[in-house]
């Protein structure tokens, strides 16, 4: 399945997931410290919640529900961090998050900000974001659950669902709609295949008079 993913756009997987689904799946362009890494891979998710300082869960930190997370996750699993209503402000960063690279996973994938892009970059994993941070947002949002149905960007994402991030965007795709997808978005990319072949032998005339129309999206 990751070989096939790898083949398409994010682009086509929106698309695909817009014919087999009425909800929104998609989030904008994000950032990375590595623009050239893909991500992909089954979701686990931790989420944020704006700081309480009289809450038992403001001093559990990131670490104990990153491994109540992990906990019978797939490999190459994704983590997802809902931003907790601040995305302006740091979710993490390269000390926290190296837990992903001592324990395999594909990578990160949160609406909010992430501190230490050059030793995020360093690692293993794939890392989309909202931006670059610098200073500390632990007196602002503080991790509050882990594998729960959080908000990213406007769509809900539960665990085990996939996420795909490139340099045009992200989808997050049901487990139960995947294979599904992933035909439909092989059928659009070779139907744009296609319309490619047929503009390049239309007749400009043609085309200015609308006699000769092209099936392309």
């Amino acid at each position: 399945m990751a070989a096939r993913v790898r083949k398409l756009g994010c682009a086509s997987l929106v698309d695909a997931m817009g014919r087999c689904h009425r909800h929104r799946s998609h989030l904008g362009p994000l950032v990375s410290p590595d623009p050239t890494r893909v991500l992909f891979g089954p979701v686990i998710t931790v989420a944020f919640a704006p700081y309480r300082d009289d809450l038992p869960e403001s001093a559990w930190g990131f670490g104990p529900l990153f491994y109540q997370a992990l906990v019978d996750s797939p490999p190459g699993a994704v983590l997802v961090l809902s931003a907790g209503g601040y995305p302006d402000v740091s979710h993490g960063g390269g000390t926290k998050l190296s837990r992903l690279h001592n324990h395999g996973l594909a990578g990160v994938l949160t609406a909010g900000r992430l501190r230490d892009f050059a030793e995020l970059a360093s690692y293993d994993f794939a890392t989309w974001c909202a931006g670059e941070a610098t200073r500390w947002g632990g007196d602002t949002v503080m991790p509050f659950a882990a594998n729960v149905s959080v908000e990213l960007g406007g769509v809900l994402v539960s665990p085990g669902d996939y996420a795909y991030a490139d340099s045009s965007g992200a989808v997050i795709i049901p487990a139960s709609s995947m294979s599904r997808v992933l035909d439909e978005a092989e059928s659009i990319e070779r139907d744009d295949a296609a319309f490619i072949e047929q503009i390049r032998d239309e007749d400009p005339a043609e085309v200015r008079r609308g006699t000769q129309i092209i099936g392309e999206t």
